[in-house]
């Protein structure tokens, strides 16, 4: 082979290793720029019910935080959590949210749906100035967290 032959073949490789790389690596970073968005998140809080805070069903029920499923395939929730910072607790029992959906859990007292779940408490869980909500599958990990106001430990 003569050395012309070869120069032009190793030049050849190396354009088209070059076009390989860069076809590659183009949606790579562009991806790179665009939020990661969770397959399930806290998509929306109430946590200041309008109107007095008279603790009536009604006002309680003005409290709330939106699950959203962002994904195509029903996610099933049943044994996750939802958590505020003093500790209060709600566990999902037997709740499958469809692809797409999104569903709305309520502090006070009601009658579950597809679309609305209920705490079934008597007395407001959501901080009106300061608070974080976290919702863990269940193994325990965190999915997601939605913090207002000024935190415990000076965090904002």
């Amino acid at each position: 082979m003569s050395k012309s032959i070869t120069a032009r073949r190793l030049t050849a490789a190396a354009l088209s290793a070059g076009a390989l790389t860069a076809v590659l690596t183009a949606p790579a970073s562009a991806a790179e720029h665009r939020p990661h968005r969770p397959n399930v998140q806290i998509s929306d809080v109430q946590y200041d019910s309008p109107g007095p805070d008279d603790r009536s069903n009604h006002s309680l029920n003005k409290e709330w935080l939106e699950i959203t499923n962002n994904t195509r395939r029903a996610v099933n929730l049943d044994g996750w959590t939802l958590r505020d910072e003093d500790g209060h607790r709600y566990r999902f029992d037997n709740v499958r949210l469809a692809g797409r959906a999104t569903v709305r859990v309520h502090t006070g007292v009601g009658r579950d749906t597809r679309t609305d779940l209920y705490q079934d408490r008597r007395h407001y869980v959501w901080d009106n100035r300061a608070d974080t909500a976290t919702l863990r599958d269940d193994r325990g990990r965190t999915v997601d967290t939605e913090s207002w106001g000024r935190h415990r430990g000076g965090r904002r």
